[in-house]
């Protein structure tokens, strides 16, 4: 599926309720909570959000397919809208949940810190732990517990026009060492829009709009490979306004001049545009209008080498689950190469799980996306971004929501003129404040 707005990588879900940002003091753990075993029979209620056709066709087989399978548990699936799931979730009382749920990846820690999650290794399988893909590990786990696995990651990167790239003469990097530096990257914008009839050169999906989720995970990669971060250590200031993210950002914005406003969503596949800031549900499209001619480059290097965002919806249990075995079970099924498969068929994501990952032919070694594959071996949180990490996830804190909202008013007030290191500062004040009012979210 395109459609950023309704994909199931669904960024808009990040958007918690107010008062989640307001949970310290107040919140039940959830070790406090913890979860019944039960019989391993009976039924377990499940909650999912509602994606594309393909995506919910693919969810409900697996719901039907393990139902039909053994006779000791009846799994019975609510699929609730996409843009309402999340405040849906927080506004439930914690004994009201299912025992099974879906979560976007940066509303976990946030559940777990308001005790709605219960940890899952007691009742998933060891063997289905141990197949989840590096990075489903780090979405999955708050505190050094793990509260959750998924069937798909995300995939993020550039996308090139092999015939307008060819044409203006522009050299593609062939591996993430090979990235472009932040000079090359500003370099070859230059090269490509002097030689494209449109004057522009860069898709940066501005439809979706810099001011929301997707400004932070498209565009924080440039503040973590120049150095800098969107915190660290609980504090925003010293990292998300320091030299190097006010420097990495200033490049960025030197870049709008090469952009297409992109107004009908077809910058990149019209050509209008040689290079497509992109994830990988934008893929299907792309490959139509372009065939062999797409190819699929890493993020330039700000000096600490090519960064790119990941992370994606994910699964796990509700806290006042009283059928821990028998949720478990349905997990263990769900998780499974044929679903894992089924699902990430339908919606062009990386699978999450090893086996389902190496057999897929888009990400694995000689798939027209393989690159962004091995971004997603080299994965890290973003509390431990090291030089050789490539794929990042957002902060693991209940403290998300005024992390990612104060970073998109400042990166697009950035974008439309305003100081870059002024913009920075202040977000970062917004953001420490919050944390402190709310014992850092702990």
């Amino acid at each position: 599926m395109i459609n950023f707005r309704s994909h199931r990588i669904s960024f808009a879900a990040v958007s918690l309720v107010a008062a989640s940002v307001m949970l310290a003091g107040c919140a039940t753990t959830a070790s406090e909570t913890g979860s019944n075993s039960g019989d391993g029979t009976g039924d377990i209620e499940v909650w999912a959000h509602q994606g594309s056709d393909g995506e919910n066709a693919a969810i409900q087989a697996a719901v039907d397919s393990f139902n039909s399978m053994q006779s000791d548990v009846t799994a019975k699936l609510t699929l609730l809208p996409a843009d309402t799931y999340t405040s849906t979730v927080q506004n439930t009382p914690n004994s009201d949940l299912p025992d099974v749920l879906e979560m976007d990846g940066p509303t976990l820690a946030s559940f777990a810190l308001d005790g709605k999650l219960s940890a899952i290794d007691e009742f998933v399988s060891d063997e289905v732990i141990d197949n989840a893909t590096p990075g489903s590990i780090v979405q999955g786990t708050y505190n050094g517990t793990l509260y959750a696995l998924g069937m798909f990651d995300a995939a993020l990167g550039l996308f090139g026009n092999k015939t307008l790239l060819d044409s203006a003469g522009v050299t593609v990097p062939q591996s993430i060492d090979e990235a472009w530096t932040s000079e090359e990257f500003t370099a070859v914008l230059e090269t490509l829009a002097a030689a494209s009839p449109t004057g522009v050169a860069l898709d940066v999906r501005e439809d979706y709009g810099i001011a929301g989720e997707w400004g932070t995970f498209a565009f924080t990669p440039l503040l973590q490979s120049a150095g800098g971060n969107l915190i660290s250590d609980s504090l925003a200031t010293g990292s998300l306004d320091s030299d190097s993210a006010v420097d990495a950002l200033t490049t960025f914005a030197s870049w709008k001049a090469f952009v297409d406003p992109n107004a009908d969503g077809q910058a990149f596949p019209a050509g209008r545009t040689a290079l497509g800031w992109g994830g990988h549900w934008m893929y299907p499209e792309y490959s139509a209008a372009l065939g062999d001619q797409l190819v699929a480059l890493p993020l330039p290097n700000f000096g600490d080498g090519a960064k790119t965002g990941a992370g994606s919806w994910t699964w796990g249990m509700g806290a006042g689950t009283s059928q821990g075995i028998a949720a478990g079970a349905f997990l263990d099924f769900l998780l499974n190469d044929e679903n894992v498969t089924a699902m990430t068929a339908a919606n062009g994501a990386p699978p999450a799980t090893k086996t389902a990952f190496n057999a897929n032919e888009l990400y694995a070694s000689g798939g027209p996306l393989a690159l962004w594959g091995e971004q997603l071996a080299n994965s890290c949180p973003a509390s431990a971004v090291t030089t050789e990490c490539v794929a990042i996830y957002r902060p693991a804190t209940a403290g998300y929501p005024i992390i990612t909202s104060e970073f998109q008013k400042a990166l697009s007030a950035i974008w439309n003129g305003s100081d870059v290191g002024e913009s920075l500062t202040n977000a970062a004040k917004a953001i420490d404040q919050s944390f402190a009012d709310n014992n850092n979210f702990n």
